[in-house]
């Protein structure tokens, strides 16, 4: 009777735990989907504070206060040697962040564009085409996140001085960078956690991923031609836009470090290397000699402040925070059960369709942070098709809101700040024609590459 009783208190505890995690996630995404549909945020002097991350991270200490998630369980994950390990996907995300800003602020990014659009002459169909090229390339060895921040504000600049409407250009921008970004490991930051938790190979997940982003960026350009083909028959104005390369050494320290580190993140895995450190090192360096350059030439060190001040840190108290109603939502055993009911033979499926979902309800980071809880349940013969799945809808889902990424809140922000008529519910209209053919077709494709395995 008595080990009846403690077996009920047991339970009901744990229940007690469970309602307390579940109702901190659901109120963690609501701020998040309010706070990015009205894009809230508050000046504090000089100082811009958003909104989206507030909540989490009342509701994070909340969690901790009340032990649900043990402060120590907290340290350990932050920084011990788990896969896990948020710091170690912030290093990553920051650090590639930070080296592709700098090539913005030396004028690289804006220099390409400039090119393309001289190339494309009065033509707003090759236009559109060529910059859909050139984005798809840097995004390869880049980020989705690195294209928004420094494609988007030059693209509105530059549709306003040719007198062409911005919207085709600006969203094709952001679909081909969040298609693409699923192309390598660094593209996006949940490809880095997720692939990072379960040890894959940097060249192993090209191989796995490559085909299904070819499908996807197929379908998701075909869908964008058909959205815009209205917009792009008006010829278009010859631009005489001009950028000028001001410190040529600067600028090639900046190409170099990136091709370098590049280069050591799909070797990393065979000579025991963490991609953290890569990054991390990659970056310090790239600023480091930089502040040389400028100081050589004696200019000033004006573009690595701006990139400093460019930089996404807002990220950071999100992360952190989701990543600890993550941890609740672990210990109550809430994932555990998620696991039981989609573990079969269609987890390709169930997954792909799931993540993307949740992507729309939490955004897509901390999704990923609550999948591989799911995911580290799930047997051996259903887990590889549900990992790279999982890695496809993270990506694929932020096409359809943009509550959906961290890219899609600041392309949204962008956006809006430029004063580009394009709302939240134009985004949801739009990315629901989309985002559920260019998911099929990417899931497809790792449905093919299933069969060589």
């Amino acid at each position: 009777l008595h080990k009846a009783i403690r077996r009920q208190r047991q339970m009901c505890i744990r229940d007690r735990y469970m309602a307390l995690s579940i109702a901190m996630l659901c109120l963690s995404c609501l701020s998040v989907v309010i706070a990015t549909a009205f894009n809230a945020k508050a000046h504090i002097g000089k100082v811009r504070i958003h909104f989206y991350w507030v909540i989490p991270l009342i509701c994070a200490i909340v969690l901790i206060a009340t032990d649900h998630v043990p402060w120590q369980q907290v340290v350990d994950q932050f920084f011990g040697s788990s896969s896990m390990n948020p710091l170690k996907t912030l290093a990553i995300f920051l650090s590639m962040s930070a080296m592709s800003v700098y090539l913005d602020k030396v004028g690289f990014f804006k220099y390409l564009a400039t090119r393309v659009m001289k190339h494309a002459g009065t033509s707003q169909k090759k236009l559109f085409v060529l910059l859909y090229l050139i984005i798809s390339l840097v995004t390869l060895f880049t980020s989705n996140s690195t294209i928004v921040l420094t494609f988007t504000p030059f693209i509105c600049y530059f549709a306003k001085h040719s007198n062409i409407n911005p919207v085709p250009y600006v969203f094709m921008e952001y679909v081909a960078a969040n298609t693409w970004s699923m192309f390598l490991v660094i593209g996006n930051t949940t490809n880095v956690y997720v692939a990072s938790y379960f040890g894959v190979e940097f060249l192993y997940y090209v191989r796995m991923m490559a085909l299904p982003t070819v499908f996807a960026a197929i379908t998701s350009f075909t869908l964008l031609y058909i959205i815009f083909r209205k917009d792009l028959r008006a010829p278009l104005q010859a631009s005489e836009l001009e950028i000028t390369i001001r410190n040529k050494p600067a600028l090639l320290v900046g190409i170099l470090g990136l091709g370098i580190c590049t280069v050591l993140l799909i070797i990393s895995s065979y000579i025991g290397l963490e991609m953290w450190i890569v990054c991390l090192c990659s970056a310090v360096t790239v600023i480091i000699l930089a502040a040389i350059c400028f100081l050589a030439k004696k200019q000033s060190l004006h573009p690595l402040a701006k990139t400093a001040k460019r930089m996404p840190w807002h990220l950071i108290p999100f992360l952190l925070s989701m990543f600890v109603v993550v941890l609740g939502l672990m210990n109550s055993g809430v994932t555990e059960s998620i696991a039981e009911v989609f573990d079969n033979k269609y987890s390709l499926l169930s997954f792909g369709a799931l993540s993307a979902g949740a992507s729309n309800l939490m955004n897509n980071l901390p999704m990923s942070m609550f999948f591989v809880g799911i995911l580290s349940s799930v047997s051996d013969p259903n887990l590889t098709p549900a990992v790279f799945a999982t890695i496809i809808g993270s990506n694929m889902g932020s096409l359809f809101t943009p509550v959906a990424s961290m890219s899609a809140m600041m392309w949204l922000s962008i956006v809006k700040h430029k004063n580009v008529d394009f709302r939240f519910k134009d985004f949801v209209k739009k990315g629901v024609f989309i985002t559920l053919p260019t998911l099929g077709a990417a899931l497809g494709g790792l449905s093919l590459m299933m069969l060589t395995i």
